[in-house]
């Protein structure tokens, strides 16, 4: 990662868009980015510290901890949170999605997993030992240029594979969901994109299967983490769903409706 050039103030300070557990929380200072310690920091911290050992420039850095907050590195560009700009949508923009998600993948592969607790298990069949990011939604991933250059957020990392991030990242961007709620230039090109998305990253034919096969699995445990927020009376929590809630609702009966296509999409 460039280093940040300190003689050049920085843009804004303040809270940063997005997020739902942390919503207004994670704050801007400068080159730095102030947020509330996660329950599962150590392993969150040991994974960044690893990511940075092995030169993977598509995270933060861990600077600095005290009883309450982390302090990492500020990453130049833009979130892509709502309204995505139209360089986010393109076939370009989720080739290069496709191609950070196996960077970090190819980093990650030789961190050991062992010894830390971390947050939701993922189903077993989708756990392969690689520790995977699990929350590739949109705005975790910041983009410079029209391409995606780093993903943030890691309090959801954990025990995974491969497959189920890239389940995630094509539900989101490709996206696999009704029509009625894609209101961009991805209309109707959702299932080329699922396609598009799996050449880029360069899996082989068993693997692509099991994205295929890993979509619905994904989007539950999704749902479920929503859910268990807005049971403990979440406030982001429950504003995602009263926001998305209808919206994740059609876009499972969509999966449903269209397994045998991104079977044959992935064949």
């Amino acid at each position: 990662m460039p280093a940040a050039d300190l003689s050049v103030p920085p843009a804004t300070d303040g809270p940063l868009l997005g997020g739902t557990a942390n919503r207004g929380l994670v704050i801007r200072v400068g080159h730095t980015v102030r947020r509330p310690a996660a329950p599962y920091r150590a392993a969150t911290h040991a994974l960044l510290a690893h990511l940075a050992a092995v030169g993977f420039d598509g995270a933060p850095r861990i600077l600095g901890a005290d009883a309450t907050t982390d302090t990492l590195t500020y990453i130049d560009g833009r979130a892509a949170t709502p309204p995505l700009g139209e360089e986010m949508l393109t076939d370009a923009a989720l080739v290069g999605i496709a191609d950070l998600l196996r960077r970090y993948h190819q980093a990650v592969a030789s961190f050991d997993p062992a010894g830390y607790r971390w947050p939701r298990r993922l189903p077993a069949r989708f756990t392969a030992g690689l520790v995977s990011h699990n929350d590739v939604y949109p705005a975790n991933f910041i983009f410079r240029g029209g391409r995606a250059v780093a993903l943030i957020d890691f309090d959801l990392a954990g025990p995974g594979s491969a497959i189920w991030d890239l389940a995630a990242a094509a539900r989101y961007w490709c996206p696999l969901r009704d029509e009625r709620d894609i209101s961009d230039s991805r209309l109707g090109g959702s299932i080329r994109r699922f396609r598009l998305l799996l050449d880029a990253y360069g899996l082989a034919a068993a693997q692509r299967r099991e994205v295929a096969e890993a979509i619905i699995a994904n989007h539950d445990w999704d749902c479920a983490v929503i859910a268990e927020g807005v049971r403990a009376g979440h406030a982001g929590f429950i504003d995602a769903w009263n926001e998305n809630g209808g919206t994740m609702i059609r876009a499972r009966r969509w999966c449903e409706a269209h397994q045998g296509e991104l079977a044959a999409a992935v064949a």
